[in-house]
């Protein structure tokens, strides 16, 4: 394997005791920051999904652990690092072989769908663009801002006779 291709982030995933996932991820936070090794760690997520309720007439959402028992860790792996991870309080281990922890193959991570691959859009800062569907539809206007990370656009659109920043989403708007 090759140098570089090692110190490439990758997903991990780590098993935890039943209900410690959210506490691991923050004592992880905590003792990454405090050990000064952010370059090391990009990500630590808890996968949540919302679960709609009805009781008694009610409705109700609740957040539900998507991988109860799991936390999901994009890291480089170092002897240090791993160390870390593995001794948190609460972490029975990485998921893998042995002392091995293998990484999230680029499939399992589209199929979780809990990081998404880069988008490219066929517009850039300054742009016109049209807005294809929501509450501003058919309204043109000009893009100020794009976040890939966030699947995010701005656009200044004109209404009653000023200018209106908007946040859309990447599918909501088109070239003109």
């Amino acid at each position: 394997m090759s140098q570089e291709k090692e110190n490439m982030p990758r997903w991990y995933v780590v098993h935890t005791y039943s209900g410690y996932e959210n506490k691991v991820k923050t004592d992880l936070e905590k003792t990454i920051k405090n050990r000064e090794l952010e370059e090391f760690f990009f990500d630590i997520i808890v996968p949540m999904e919302e679960q709609i309720e009805i009781k008694d007439g009610q409705r109700k959402t609740n957040l539900k652990k998507v991988f109860p028992g799991y936390v999901l860790i994009k890291m480089i792996v170092t002897e240090k690092t791993w160390y870390i991870v593995r001794n948190t309080r609460g972490v029975t281990g990485f998921v893998g072989s042995g002392t091995d922890p293998i990484p999230l193959t680029e499939e399992e991570i589209r199929k979780m769908g809990f990081e998404q691959m880069t988008v490219n859009v066929d517009y850039t800062v300054n742009d016109s663009v049209r807005i294809m569907n929501g509450p501003f539809t058919d309204y043109t206007g000009t893009v100020t801002e794009i976040n890939k990370e966030k699947h995010k656009v701005k656009v200044l659109v004109s209404m009653f006779g000023r200018e209106t920043p908007v946040e859309l989403e990447f599918s909501q708007v088109q070239k003109v």
